[in-house]
């Protein structure tokens, strides 16, 4: 059961982000950004909006780096050859790099680095609290093997498969063009945490 939800939500997920640049155009994905960098500076203060922001911005620069999308500068130099084929030349590299899709793509992108910085901000002050959850699930284990309790196998991958496909969602909340409230993102970690811990308790040790 557990490696079936796996598989479904990393199925739906790897379509939905595919589909999303195509529905929308860059100025969407450019917008929204816009929208919730004020947001965080209303939430949050300036300061921290603006190193969540600058933080994007780095991530972006590096993920420019290992990207299979293609940019401009990426496109073939058409100096020095035949002026038909230069012509032929110039017209592929419009299409190509000057897509609506690719454009797309990287406003994507850029969204995905400020939510994913935004997460990055408060995740030190988070994982205490990550870290206590998962010490209690451990120690519940460990009484329920003392006590020779039966270990429930149905809750265990009722709070894996909620652990997996709310992690999907967390990453699919990186790229969907919807306003999400500024706790949205530093939350992601306690739920996943808490489920993970809950299922660290139902799993099977034996005494």
């Amino acid at each position: 059961m557990i490696r079936a939800v796996a598989l479904l939500s990393l199925v739906s997920l790897l379509v939905l982000v595919l589909y999303l640049p195509s529905a929308h155009p860059p100025e969407r994905f450019i917008a929204q950004l816009r929208t919730e960098h004020l947001a965080t500076a209303q939430f949050w203060g300036n300061e921290p909006a603006l190193r969540i922001l600058s933080r994007a911005l780095s991530v972006q620069d590096s993920a420019r780096q290992v990207t299979p999308v293609p940019s401009a500068g990426d496109a073939p130099r058409t100096a020095g050859l035949d002026g038909a084929v230069a012509q032929e030349m110039a017209s592929v590299n419009q299409r190509l790099f000057n897509n609506a899709y690719f454009r797309s793509i990287d406003a994507l992108l850029l969204l995905a680095s400020f939510r994913l910085a935004t997460l990055l901000e408060w995740l030190p002050w988070l994982l205490a609290f990550t870290a206590a959850v998962m010490i209690d699930g451990y120690f519940v284990r460990i009484i329920k093997a003392k006590e020779f309790l039966q270990h429930d196998p149905e809750l265990f991958a009722l709070y894996a498969c909620g652990a997996i496909v709310t992690a999907c969602a967390t990453v699919l909340g990186f790229v969907v063009p919807v306003t999400l409230h500024p706790l949205v993102m530093p939350c992601v970690p306690l739920v996943v945490s808490v489920l993970l811990s809950r299922a660290l308790g139902s799993f099977h040790r034996r005494g």
